[in-house]
């Protein structure tokens, strides 16, 4: 491979010579060879954003040239449109703080600036990426910044996601209304229900959990940007970060305000908060799958009370068989994500002082569990929800067969004659809707029409 020569405060270091990041960036690449994950793109974008916006916020004079800041910002755009994405190459495991991605960030920027002004890579004239790609900055400011920026960016498609779940399961419990079923409790038989009843209710859940997801959103538009090193604002341009928030505001169409400068780099939590309301999420899935599951079990010999799309052949051995595979899938995602919520939490109180030096591998750990998530949900969706068939005749065959319809007739008879009227449906195998046409207590039909207004509307008056 061929290299070019390049020199910091440590001394010299091999470039490779087609790279558009620097010497800081490869001595990263050398000290860090730990999972292969370069950086998350959203993340890559977040924080090219900042340093754009850093650019204009500092154009005045005695700090940052126009031409200095044409240039910066030609060269972020490019970087956005989605070009030298390959450039950002540190681990996600790296250096405390994120210095190693902040340094390969005003790397390539100084670079792909200079280039373009008739410089060559690695000279660094007459741009530098810590004088003037990195000005007014410090990782300290710049990383947070950044995962706030690129959780913003993730949390609509994660919200469309669950939203088209919800919608989903909102369709079914609407075209499922007067569909009775036996409802269970202890996993035992129980009152009739439905099954529309039974899925609008996850429908619902998921829509609540969108509101604890939306909620976070404010905080997450709240910056530190402009606190430079420890929240002091060292070497900032006079309005800085007020400019620099203003700026962002524009470029993401989010809120985005300069919050307290100090509070921001040493605390975590409303990072936390997040992570906090995608674990509910991913708990609510997780029931919800179980119950999917359940609800498919059989076709013969489990419950079979629904039917999944068969998007794959279940067994190597068995042939025929098909197994619920998107929503054991989503199950496997939730619980990774629950354990990404773990590392956000051990991580978040592992801040010391004026700095939570965590912070790349904190991100991380966000940006998976909302992309996995969004991915996942997505794929069990469109794979199976919206194939999903209710099997009506094995939920008949269910609910008569259940002992307890009796409970229907407490206000007719009482607790104990019902009791009577269970036992001996328990005891002959008859359903209850038999029995109480041969005691006189009510025709078979007359009790199906019971049955059914229990179930849809809760009430049997």
């Amino acid at each position: 491979m061929n290299y070019r020569i390049e020199k910091d405060s440590l001394g010299e270091f091999k470039v490779p010579a087609d790279a558009w990041y620097g010497i800081q960036t490869a001595r990263a690449v050398e000290n860090f060879p730990i999972s292969g994950r370069k950086p998350d793109v959203d993340f890559i974008k977040a924080h090219v954003l900042i340093k754009l916006a850093a650019a204009r916020a500092n154009c005045q004079p005695g700090w940052l040239d126009a031409q200095r800041r044409d240039a910066i910002v030609a060269a972020c755009e490019r970087i956005l449109a989605g070009e030298f994405l390959d450039q950002f190459v540190v681990d996600r495991f790296q250096a405390g703080a994120g210095t190693s991605h902040n340094m390969n960030t005003n790397e390539v920027i100084a670079n792909l600036a200079n280039v373009a002004l008739g410089g060559k890579k690695g000279e660094y004239k007459p741009i530098h990426p810590n004088d003037h790609v990195n000005m007014g900055q410090s990782t300290n400011d710049t990383i947070p910044t950044a995962i706030r920026l690129a959780c913003l960016a993730k949390l609509p498609r994660l919200k469309a996601a669950v939203e088209t779940m919800a919608a989903e399961f909102e369709r079914i419990g609407r075209e499922e209304r007067d569909t009775v079923k036996s409802a269970r409790t202890h996993l035992q038989d129980a009152v009739p229900t439905t099954i529309g009843r039974e899925f609008a209710a996850y429908g619902w859940i998921l829509r609540r959990v969108i509101t604890e997801l939306e909620a976070v959103r404010p905080r997450l538009c709240e910056i530190g940007l402009g606190g430079s090193a420890a929240g002091t604002g060292l070497n900032t341009a006079p309005g800085y970060p007020q400019r620099v928030a203003e700026e962002l505001a524009r470029l993401t169409g989010e809120p985005i305000v300069a919050s307290d400068l100090t509070a921001q780099m040493q605390s975590m939590y409303d990072l936390q908060r997040l992570s906090g309301a995608i674990r509910s999420l991913a708990l609510e899935l997780t029931r919800i799958s179980n119950d999917i599951r359940l609800l498919a079990s059989g076709p013969r010999t489990g419950l079979g009370e629904i039917t999944l799309p068969p998007v794959q052949p279940g067994s190597s051995i068995m042939p025929g068989k098909v197994n619920p595979v998107m929503f054991e899938m989503l199950n496997q995602v939730c619980y990774q994500v629950l354990g990404q919520d773990a590392a956000v939490a051990w991580m978040t109180q592992a801040g010391q002082l004026e700095l939570n030096v965590m912070m790349p591998a904190l991100g991380s750990a966000l940006f998976d569990a909302m992309d996995w998530l969004t991915h996942a949900v997505a794929a069990a969706t469109e794979r199976n929800l919206k194939g999903l068939k209710v099997n009506r005749a094995r939920c008949y065959e269910f609910i008569h067969a259940s002992v307890g319809l009796a409970t229907l007739l407490n206000p007719r008879i009482g607790y104990m004659k019902a009791a009577e009227i269970a036992k001996e449906s328990e005891k002959t195998g008859k359903p209850v809707r038999e029995i109480v046409a041969a005691h006189g207590i009510m025709s078979a039909e007359a009790f199906d029409a019971l049955v059914l207004k229990a179930a849809r509307d809760g009430r049997i008056d």
